[in-house]
Formats: C-alpha cells, sequence, structure tokens
C-alpha cells in the first residue's frame, strides 16, 4: 500500500462548509495546506495558511482542490468563506509545479479548457461511483426534509415520483419508500425496470409519465437533461411539489412550472447545506486515497 508523502502541498481554492472538514482531516498529512478565498473562516491550524493569489507560494503548489460545483464560465470559484470575488487563473495554474494535478467535484467546460491550456491533469471526485453513492445519502435526506418542509402532507402514503435511476435516484427511492411513500420510478432500460419491481417500487418509461404524472404528490428528478416539459407540468396537480436534484441545467421547465403554480425547488448543493461534515469527510477521505497514488 502506498503511503503518502507528508511534504506534499495542498490547494485549496474557494469552497463551503465541506472544505473545512477536508481541511480537518487533511491537515495532520501534510506539509501544508494553502488556502484561497477562506478570509472569514476560523482555521486555527499551524500549517493551514490562508494567502491570495499575490501571496501564496504557489511553486511550492502539487494539488489543487475546487469547489464541488467546479469552476463557472467567468472563471469564478464559489466560495462561502470570502465577501471577494475568487477567480481561478491560467496564471495561477501556471504556477504551481508542471506535475500538479486539480481535483474538483465536476469538471465544467471552462475548468477543461482551462486544465488542457496549462498541461495539467483534472480529476472529477464525483465521477467516481464510490464517492457518487456516498454522497447520495445526505442528498436523498435533504430531499426528504425538503418535501416535509413545502407539503402539507405526510410524506407516508404520498405519491412519490423519481425520475432517473441512477447512483442519486436509488438512494431517493428507497429513502422515500422507508417512510411509507407510494414510489414510482422512471426508468429507461428493461434491467432498471427488473430492479426497481424488485425493490418494491412500481417502474415506469418515459411513454407513461403523461399518464401518470396527474396523481403524483411529489415529483423529483435526478436527471440534468430536460425530463419534466410544459405539457408534463400541465397535468401536474396545482399542489404537487417539484425537487429537482439534477445539476445545471436541471430537468425541468421551470418557466411553465410557475406558470402554473406549481411549487418548485431546484435544490442544488444539498449536502453542504444538510450534512456538510458527512460529505466533507467523504470528500476528504477521498483526496487522501488520490493523494497517495501521485
Amino acid at each position: 500500500m502506498k503511503r503518502l508523502n507528508q511534504n506534499h502541498v495542498l490547494l485549496i481554492i474557494g469552497g463551503d462548509f465541506r472544505q473545512l472538514e477536508v481541511i480537518r482531516l487533511l491537515a495532520p498529512k501534510l506539509r501544508k495546506i494553502y488556502l484561497m478565498g477562506f478570509e472569514d473562516a476560523s482555521i486555527p491550524l499551524e500549517n493551514v495558511v490562508k494567502v491570495n493569489e499575490q501571496t501564496a507560494p504557489l511553486h511550492e503548489v502539487e494539488s489543487i482542490l475546487l469547489p464541488i460545483p467546479g469552476i463557472q464560465d467567468n472563471g469564478m470559484a464559489e466560495s462561502t468563506f470570502s465577501k471577494e470575488k475568487v477567480i481561478l487563473t491560467k496564471d495561477i495554474i501556471n504556477k504551481t509545479k508542471s506535475n500538479s494535478i486539480i481535483y474538483s467535484g465536476i469538471i465544467t467546460p471552462f475548468l477543461k479548457q482551462l486544465a488542457a491550456e496549462t498541461n495539467r491533469n483534472l480529476i472529477a471526485l464525483f465521477a467516481r461511483n464510490d464517492v457518487a453513492i456516498l454522497n447520495s445519502i445526505p442528498t436523498a435526506e435533504g430531499a426528504l426534509m425538503l418535501a416535509i418542509k413545502h407539503t402539507d402532507i405526510t410524506i407516508h402514503n404520498a405519491n412519490v415520483l423519481v425520475l432517473g435511476f441512477g447512483r442519486v435516484g436509488k438512494t431517493v427511492a428507497r429513502l422515500f419508500s422507508a417512510v411509507g411513500a407510494k414510489v414510482t420510478v422512471l426508468v429507461n432500460k428493461k434491467e432498471d425496470e427488473a430492479r426497481v419491481i424488485e425493490m418494491g417500487f412500481l417502474p415506469i418509461f418515459e411513454a407513461s409519465l403523461e399518464s401518470t404524472i396527474s396523481a403524483q404528490h411529489i415529483v423529483i428528478n435526478t436527471v440534468p437533461a430536460l425530463i419534466l416539459t410544459a405539457p408534463l407540468i400541465r397535468k401536474m396537480s396545482s399542489q404537487a411539489l417539484i425537487i429537482d436534484l439534477a445539476s445545471k441545467p436541471g430537468g425541468t421547465d421551470f418557466t411553465a412550472a410557475k406558470e402554473h403554480n406549481i411549487q418548485t425547488l431546484w435544490a442544488l448543493g444539498l449536502p453542504a447545506k444538510v450534512a456538510p461534515r458527512t460529505a466533507g469527510t467523504i470528500i476528504g477521505k477521498t483526496l487522501l486515497e488520490l493523494l497517495k497514488s501521485e
């Protein structure tokens, strides 16, 4: 088993409360962690140093951790702990060690281009099945919390439609069923239909959505493509709730939902909001494992 190089230097650029747990886990294992965009965070650890683009000793940096949602098209890194804009530039990357590796939750087009232009290896943490499956747990719990908060019925005996049967969809369907919901799952493969039946849910294919959706009290989307179109939304009950868990651009025609007075929640980044310590631990342990293999 490979051991972690304790002389390793990590730069964390932006992030949210999950990064605090990552820092707590990694600080005892690394020589130095530099933080960019953490001015308002209290982190009393000797080898953790707040920097900016001008003061950061970038030539020491061997790994870079970016916010879980990646980097926006304008280069901005989301940062809960800074009032200033945190911008990732080609210059920052180029000043790090030539073999430095960039880690992000997901890879945005801007980030993909930046990595190519700076000849850096780019790793998407959430492309890993283990990370995505574990992260689906706080996502599902967050969806359940929102469903309880934003409906006037019990989840027990409610009709809940889950769109998508991937890593998040499976966990969401299982959790809502566990509290007594009548769960229907949209699938697109026969093998998924069989698995949904085995798990005790009702499977449907897209052709049946139109005839099924009017009976649903809660619709939870996990697919990052337009699934809930205007014609489908028009068939929904005005008392229904849509919870969209999909990353941008989401899977809901939000304009149509507003026009038809359907309550809609686009719930991005739920793990950071409902269980940042757990979500941060998942990221931190995975990053430690990856750093050992560098």
